[in-house]
């Protein structure tokens, strides 16, 4: 007599990531990079409201654009992943070169001199720390 064999149907759990991290990426920004550098090195790190009091009482111009680009990370956060203002950590900022716009302003005697405006750009990341890393999915 043959046997049949029998299908079983297991549940094998798989452990998927979860997405925490949001960004706001600001490009061309006319802003020298160092001068960007010497502020985002304040904020990295810090608490999301901490960060903004940090941005406001700072006396650097590049204070404003960067105040704009982690209010928009945490409003991304808030529509992507539904996370509090309170819960949220700038966990990586970063500064890169950008495009240098050249100019060139008339001399005496005919001649021309080079005019460069740098530019840069600028990612913050914000993580939600509420969040797990990892959720569990059976398949």
């Amino acid at each position: 007599m043959l046997l049949k064999k029998r299908k079983v149907k297991v549940t094998i759990p798989v452990i998927k990531k979860r997405k925490i991290e949001v960004y706001a990426l600001g490009r061309h920004i006319p802003l020298s990079p160092d001068k960007a550098r010497r502020v985002i090195d304040q904020i990295r790190g810090r608490s999301y409201e901490e960060t903004l009091m940090i941005l406001e009482l700072m006396p650097y111009r590049a204070c404003y654009p960067i105040f704009k680009l982690v209010y928009s990370a945490a409003t991304n956060a808030r529509s992507k992943m539904g996370s509090d203002e309170t819960n949220l950590v700038i966990s990586k900022a970063e500064v890169n070169q950008g495009t240098s716009v050249k100019k060139f302003k008339p001399q005496a005697r005919g001649r021309s001199y080079a005019i460069k405006k740098t530019t840069c750009h600028i990612t913050i990341v914000v993580k939600d720390r509420s969040l797990d890393e990892y959720i569990v999915v059976h398949i």
